[in-house]
């Protein structure tokens, strides 16, 4: 039989045969298409690697078949066996939508400010108007610090830096009761948000804060639809159930971290290029499409070298991301988005013909922050201050719950004691 019949064998460190499959196999297991398993890859959900000879991707069978398993179950809607299950009253996800608190959340973003869907989450009440104050110790012990840092220092950096900075200006941060978790979440958010650097002379320290952000992102004047879709970008990403950053979040809330370690916590979580920077990637692809004139060779090139094609496909989504839809919406009445907005459908159109996946939540945040002058980066300020109130809502949860209870245990799987001291 030739190689393309029987899975490649290869050898680890210890000698034992690892299964390697090709793309093909991969997708045969999976049940998918030959593109689609980039797409996992990209997502973190697979790894892959160069085959001999300069051939393509391989793929460890043990891991495609642990995927193809969970994918099973998760269409049934039965747990994984050994996965950590975790009660909340926060964010369901189903059937191509998502809800805070029972409350259709797409429809909440656009219809409340990211203030008023922050206390949504938190408290489950309306606060009509809700506005949120940045304590002048704080902001000023998180503006010195950010400003200490070296200029290449990334967006994350800045965030992590003025959280830790506004802790110790805080001294009532070890109060863990309701109301003072409350008051630093009302308190954090726009310190971080004002402890950025201003692009504009006239960035306000008041007022909404997808305004106080907007003159932190772009230098270009505020307009109303443009500055309309911020907020409400920063409202459908606030929380999306238990995302890697939000798990890491609820481990520190039960280790009984203050607010500000937990917030800390995700924002570490997050400058991972799996989870946080997915926009500043389909940011960059849409910048390519633009110049190249079409994203047929764009998308042709991101397969050719192995990789998925940012922006596209989201593992709990079957059609269309909720979070992208309602802001593809919006952006369409955002003066100067037009070009990028195109760009995007032509690589949505351009990878269903070949893929069968759908624009995600990051391609529709490229969109915005390509569309209005912003960095690649700032997809990443915006997704991290908008998931700070989903953070601080599961902390608030889990300081509820029963201390340390956030310990998996571990399969170990090395050499069997007793071993002879080393030599």
């Amino acid at each position: 039989m030739t190689d393309a019949q029987h899975p490649q064998r290869t050898r680890d460190d210890g000698g034992d045969a690892e299964r390697r499959l090709s793309t093909r196999e991969a997708a045969d297991l999976l049940g998918v298409k030959p593109e689609t398993v980039y797409a996992y890859v990209s997502r973190g959900q697979l790894s892959s690697r160069r085959g001999g000879g300069g051939r393509g991707s391989t793929f460890d069978a043990a891991e495609v078949e642990a995927l193809a398993r969970r994918n099973g179950r998760e269409r049934r809607g039965e747990p994984a066996a050994g996965d950590l299950a975790v009660r909340t009253r926060l964010t369901l996800i189903d059937e191509d939508r998502y809800w805070f608190r029972g409350v259709d959340a797409a429809a909440l973003a656009l219809s409340r400010s990211y203030e008023e869907v922050a206390e949504w989450l938190w408290t489950g009440k309306p606060v009509p108007g809700a506005e949120f104050t940045a304590p002048p110790a704080h902001l000023d012990a998180a503006r010195r610090s950010v400003a200490a840092l070296p200029g290449e220092s990334g967006p994350i950096d800045r965030l992590r830096v003025a959280a830790v900075a506004a802790a110790t200006a805080d001294p009532l941060r070890f109060d863990l009761s309701p109301e003072s978790v409350l008051g630093t979440a009302r308190t954090l958010i726009p310190t971080l948000a004002c402890a950025l650097p201003p692009l504009q002379e006239a960035a306000p320290d008041t007022g909404p804060l997808a305004a106080r952000l907007w003159g932190r992102l772009t230098p270009r004047a505020p307009e109303a639809a443009a500055v309309h879709a911020l907020d409400t970008a920063l409202g459908l990403l606030a929380d999306h159930d238990l995302a890697a950053s939000t798990l890491a979040v609820r481990v520190a809330a039960s280790a009984r971290a203050h607010t500000y370690a937990a917030v800390s916590a995700g924002l570490g979580v997050l400058e991972g290029p799996l989870h946080g920077a997915a926009s500043a990637l389909a940011h960059r692809l849409l910048d390519e499409v633009l110049q190249r004139g079409g994203a047929g060779p764009v998308i042709a090139a991101e397969l050719r070298a192995g990789r998925g094609i940012p922006g596209l496909g989201h593992r709990l989504y079957r059609g269309e991301d909720p979070r992208a839809q309602a802001l593809f919406g919006l952006l369409e009445e955002v003066p100067g988005a037009g070009p990028a907005l195109d760009a995007a459908r032509d690589v949505v159109e351009t990878g269903a013909r070949h893929t069968g996946l759908h624009a995600n939540a990051d391609l529709a945040l490229a969109v915005l922050t390509l569309g209005t002058g912003m960095s690649a980066e700032a997809g990443e300020t915006v997704f991290a201050v908008a998931r700070t109130a989903g953070w601080i809502a599961h902390a608030l949860e889990e300081y509820g719950e029963r201390p340390l209870r956030m310990r998996p245990v571990g399969r170990y799987a090395g050499p069997l004691p007793p071993q002879p001291l080393p030599g």
